[in-house]
């Protein structure tokens, strides 16, 4: 919750009038990094240094700065011979506001070669040309896919039907049978729970936070799909990667479920190994929805940086592999189109969230 995060400065100001105005300061900070009255009286209490001050009685316009607080300003009344109280509080700044989401993992900005770089003799042709692309903005992705129970939540106070488990248990279970939209409509709930601008209008466009149609992923607030860009970014290790085929190592029965080991059935998330950013199941269990449209030639017309997919089609990219496909589908380079109505056992997804 955003107001949870936020942190206050308090400055309890003894304003004593005299003859001539003498002002009098005392202060305390509370959850905050200042060290004491003295820093922040430094950085400006009325154009005055942190001592008493001879001004004449009448109102006075106090200010108190604190670097990555939201500055405040008061106008105060000295009256001769009498003592004011003035309390102001100082909140951080709404761009120092940034504290990682609970189950989500920051992943710094940076710049990546996507596809199939390891030329790959299973990859398709639409993992190629392998091309470079820049992120100029960091971003919160899922540790984890979304799961069962935290999809039930959504269904029983939207009052929406649960999806199918297929017999296999639902709980931390990544939930399946969810079609594109039934993922963005999560999404969007999860956004207004936490008092959040929504990401996705009724016609599945990208929204900035004053409610405006945007293609500017650094403009959106609330939880949303991430980008295919996004996802491979993150499933390759980000800033951290090692080059790995799969996210998080070249052998994939360390870090995912598959064909070859899964019984053919999801498994609880979290319980193989995570890739170099601490994530989970980016290479199998389940295959991910994700934002963008698909196009097969989008890698070699699209933008390179912040791309968002092509502005027109039925389908939607998916990512990641599952537990009933062979080890091909789950490289982190393995991308491929569904039709956003369709839902299935194989098809689930994870979070994403632009960093402000």
């Amino acid at each position: 919750m955003k107001n949870a995060r936020i942190r206050f400065l308090t400055l309890l100001l003894l304003i004593i009038g005299l003859a001539v105005g003498t002002i009098v300061l005392a202060g305390q900070a509370r959850q905050s990094n200042a060290k004491g009255l003295q820093e922040i009286l430094s950085q400006g209490f009325i154009k005055a240094p942190p001592e008493k001050r001879l001004i004449e009685a009448g109102k006075i316009e106090a200010e108190v700065k604190k670097g990555g607080y939201v500055t405040q300003k008061k106008s105060v009344g000295i009256v001769t011979g009498q003592v004011a109280t003035e309390q102001l509080a100082l909140a951080l700044a709404q761009t120092q506001v940034s504290s990682t989401p609970s189950g989500m993992v920051r992943v710094n900005r940076g710049r990546f070669q996507m596809g199939n770089v390891e030329n790959d003799k299973s990859a398709f042709d639409w993992e190629k040309p392998v091309h470079t692309v820049t992120l100029t903005y960091d971003y919160w992705i899922g540790k984890y896919e979304v799961t069962f129970n935290e999809y039930d939540t959504y269904c029983a106070a939207t009052g929406k039907s649960k999806p199918s488990d297929a017999g296999w248990g639902r709980g931390t279970r990544p939930v399946i049978n969810v079609s594109w939209w039934d993922a963005i409509g999560y999404c969007n709930w999860l956004s207004e729970r936490e008092g959040l601008k929504k990401a996705y209008d009724g016609d599945g466009n990208l929204l900035d936070k004053s409610g405006k149609v945007t293609t500017d992923i650094t403009k959106v607030e609330g939880y949303r799909l991430p980008t295919e860009a996004e996802w491979e970014y993150a499933a390759r290790g980000g800033q951290n990667s090692r080059g790995y085929k799969y996210a998080g190592s070249n052998d994939l029965n360390e870090v995912g479920w598959y064909l070859d080991n899964s019984g053919k059935k999801t498994h609880p998330v979290g319980e193989k190994k995570p890739n170099e950013l601490g994530l989970y199941d980016m290479s199998g269990n389940v295959m991910e929805w994700c934002h963008d449209r698909w196009d097969d030639s989008y890698y070699s017309q699209g933008p390179q940086t912040n791309p968002t997919g092509p502005s027109s089609g039925a389908l939607r990219a998916v990512r990641g592999g599952s537990q009933s496909e062979s080890a091909p589908y789950c490289r982190t380079a393995f991308r491929i189109g569904g039709t956003s109505t369709v839902s299935g056992d194989k098809l689930g997804f994870r979070l994403s969230r632009t960093v402000f």
